[in-house]
């Protein structure tokens, strides 16, 4: 596939891929589409050589894998790993609020967001429902309202002659989204009642809503921009532009002799400390079913290598001062690895090395990034699964700008860079010494 054709597939991806829950049915209908076997957590696993399989968890995690020759011990595992959350606002459990005549929804924020990019979007609402059907069994259901159907206003200059200069955000008080005006004494709406309407719509029967993790979200689509094309903008990049790159390489090189993995976790933006981040057990679960001994899946990871991607930042032209002034990663310059002393991310000279040949091989720049060190960085599910299944490292990323906003930027190039490099990566024969 060509850089066009990538983006383009790249943009439809982003668009589907609202929530957590939307991102894992979009990537596991892409594996269904590629002919890989859809595994459950629940039943006994018989898996071939020569086969691929993927197995969602919870709904919002997954794990896709080919079993190559079938000879894990040998030939290791070529793995790659990415998250499908990302910061935004979550709807609280009782969030109804009638306020001054106007219908709002309380909401957390969910992970590092920036706040002040909410303000004066087009927002809908997405995420799971469970839910009870007229038997008294319980269900899971995924919805999207898909139009717009709240904003979080600005208050007007007028109102706060200091907003430019010292404006801050109280989380609690001043970003619940406006859904509605309620006139004269209507009773504000009820919340599971709108999520059973929504159920309604898709063909469901809904005896009750018992419970949701429902998300607002920029409606705004995804787009190519610039005098040249060289820009992604999109909601959520960080870090479903990994989750892409990662499963389009997969698919790509599904035919390789060496077995293969991808896995996105969820609840990185939070700490991975669930049953489906990177800090849970999904992974070591999956993997003690594909090695039939925990020998073998000692063995295994001494012979494997780990590529945890996630989003770089790109040095900003106007606030260069903020990175190193040699680390400074450019958009449209190649993945960046990502090094930290303090092992914030889990690079060794080992796996920079791989990626650093790979580059080359392909023809791909390659850009590093490391932290000023008066500043502290951020981090990745590369320590996470280093420490977790002592397997060697690599954390590697594509330059973003507004990392963590309501709307994100990279570059058109680079991410169907890196799906080629890890292309190359999952037919590698051989690994590390």
């Amino acid at each position: 596939m060509d850089t066009a054709g990538f983006n383009k597939e790249l943009l439809s991806f982003l668009q589907a891929s609202t929530t957590p829950y939307h991102a894992t049915a979009e990537m596991a209908h892409r594996l269904d589409k590629a002919g890989f076997t859809a595994l459950d957590e629940r039943d006994s696993w018989t898996l071939e050589a020569g086969k691929k399989y993927y197995v969602t968890r919870h709904d919002s995690a997954i794990i896709a894998f080919t079993t190559g020759k079938g000879d894990f011990a040998s030939h290791g595992l070529r793995m790659v790993g990415a998250h499908t959350d990302s910061p935004c606002l979550k709807v609280k459990p009782n969030p109804e609020l009638n306020s001054k005549h106007y219908f709002q929804l309380g909401v957390e924020v969910y992970g590092g967001a920036l706040l002040n990019p909410w303000f004066d979007r087009d927002l809908s609402i997405a995420g799971r429902v469970t839910w009870q059907n007229p038997k008294g069994e319980i269900q899971n259901s995924l919805i999207d309202f898909t139009k717009a159907v709240a904003t979080v206003p600005s208050l007007a200059i007028h109102l706060d002659r200091e907003a430019n200069k010292k404006r801050s955000i109280n989380p609690q008080k001043d970003i619940p989204p406006v859904l509605c005006r309620l006139k004269g004494g209507e009773d504000k709406p009820d919340f599971r009642h709108l999520l059973a309407t929504e159920l309604e719509k898709q063909g469901e029967k809904p005896a009750s809503v018992l419970d949701y993790e429902m998300f607002f979200y920029d409606t705004q689509a995804p787009a190519t921009i610039g005098l040249t094309d060289e820009f992604i903008v999109s909601a959520r990049l960080d870090n479903l532009l990994s989750c892409f790159t990662g499963i389009e390489a997969l698919i790509a090189a599904s035919d390789s002799d060496y077995p293969c993995l991808l896995i996105c976790n969820d609840h990185e933006e939070v700490g991975s400390q669930s049953a489906t981040g990177a800090s849970g057990p999904f992974l070591r679960q999956t993997l003690e079913r594909i090695c039939e001994t925990s020998e073998e899946l000692t063995r295994t990871m001494q012979r494997s290598v780990m590529i945890s991607t996630d989003n770089a930042h790109a040095v900003h032209p106007n606030f260069s001062d903020r990175h190193d002034g040699n680390h400074g990663p450019v958009i449209n310059e190649g993945p960046v690895i990502k090094i930290n002393a303090n092992q914030r991310y889990a690079t060794s000279s080992e796996t920079s090395a791989l990626i650093r040949q790979l580059c080359e091989q392909e023809g791909v720049p390659v850009q590093t990034f490391v932290a000023r060190t008066d500043m502290g960085c951020g981090s990745t599910i590369g320590p996470l699964t280093a420490s977790e299944m002592g397997v060697r490292t690599l954390d590697i990323g594509l330059p973003t700008f507004g990392m963590h906003s309501i709307r994100e930027l990279a570059g058109s190039e680079d991410a169907a860079g890196l799906s080629k490099v890890l292309v190359r990566y999952f037919q590698l024969k051989n690994l590390l010494p």
